[in-house]
């Protein structure tokens, strides 16, 4: 079962194969609520994503204009919070681990995909993106928290001064 937030949460696929995209963007709009933005150019990924916000993105390894590693770095570094998923029909060892290594990558799926586990590696992703923007709001209240004690502080020491 889906929560609100669940539910609100928006996945970006890039894939350079019309028929790819269009099965993962029926099948996950048939089996949840998510949101789920496909994109054949990674540069018009990039563009969406600087500009729009994702809870998880799953690019293909092999595209012509950019490839799968290099699209998901540059989605890293633009925004690191957002687990990043790798699906691909080229699967090799040394592939996966410099993808792994490179991007961050929060998951590495072969084609053809169980229909079941991309789902689950999805609502995991979600969940994960969800925890992490919880925990950066709580950090941010702490620190405006200790900036106004540190304030605090200062005016009780200006007025026993």
């Amino acid at each position: 079962m889906e929560t609100r937030r669940e539910a609100e949460a928006t996945v970006v696929i890039v894939d350079d194969e019309e028929m790819v995209l269009e099965s993962l963007a029926t099948y996950l709009g048939l089996e949840t609520d998510w949101r789920v933005v496909t994109f054949t150019s990674a540069r018009a990924a990039l563009a969406h994503l600087a500009n729009a916000d994702a809870d998880v993105v799953i690019s293909d390894f092999l595209m012509p204009e950019m490839d799968g590693i290099a699209f998901l770095a540059r989605v890293r570094a633009l925004r690191p919070e957002v687990p990043r998923v790798i699906l691909t029909g080229y699967a090799d060892k040394e592939s996966a681990i410099k993808a792994i290594n490179e991007v961050g990558l929060y998951q590495y799926l072969e084609k053809p995909w169980n229909n079941d586990d991309l789902r689950l590696v999805v609502r995991n992703g979600i969940e994960k993106k969800r925890l992490i923007d919880q925990l950066a709001a709580k950090v941010r209240e702490v620190s405006a928290a200790h900036g106004e004690l540190e304030s605090l502080q200062q005016e009780i020491l200006r007025a026993f001064a």
